[in-house]
């Protein structure tokens, strides 16, 4: 019943863990980066659909990506969509493709990308107390229903302490790596 517990407090520090490595991929560091553009979504007759899935994204180079849509009659929708992103690209059309180029980052830009991923590190340092919470009421829980004795209880306490400071620490180097990928020029 105790190692439950545990094992659920882990579970939900993967997933926060993971949520912050999605956020992060999508924060631009200097390079083109296919993910960069997974959050953008296309008004696909009718149907909010992520741009992944109806056209081919690609890096041809270092600071250029290009989407090419797989149903021609799309494009200008697709150009509509990546213009008004928050990521401030100016997408060009050519042809049946999309180039959409990439500026070098301003150090402006870069310090506020690193606001951000910090503001996502703390995002996921919140889901994680929320799991330690979470787990600390149902061991308080078992303790107080007998299920466990009070010494077994409070060991799964010191090795729930244990996880989360563990992933706050790890928390800091993904977010920290992240910080070094951004301002490195």
């Amino acid at each position: 019943m105790l190692d439950d517990v545990l094992k659920e407090l882990q579970s939900s520090v993967a997933k926060a863990h993971e949520a912050l490595k999605r956020e992060l991929t999508k924060l631009r560091a200097g390079r083109a980066n296919t993910s960069l553009l997974d959050g953008i979504r296309v008004d696909y007759y009718g149907t909010m659909t992520a741009l992944g899935q109806m056209a081919n994204i690609n890096v041809p180079e270092a600071r250029m990506l290009t989407v090419k849509p797989w149903d021609k009659s799309v494009m200008k929708v697709v150009e509509k969509a990546l213009r008004e992103s928050d990521l401030g690209l100016n997408p060009q059309m050519d042809g049946d493709m999309i180039r959409i180029p990439l500026p070098p980052l301003t150090e402006e830009r870069r310090k506020e990308f690193v606001k951000i991923a910090r503001k996502y590190g703390e995002e996921c340092k919140v889901s994680v107390r929320k799991a330690r919470h979470d787990a600390l009421d149902m061991l308080k829980e078992i303790d107080d229903g007998g299920d466990a004795s009070t010494d077994d209880v409070d060991r799964a306490k010191k090795k729930a302490e244990e996880i989360v400071s563990e992933a706050n620490k790890q928390t800091d180097s993904f977010v920290s790596h992240k910080e070094k990928d951004i301002l490195e020029v």
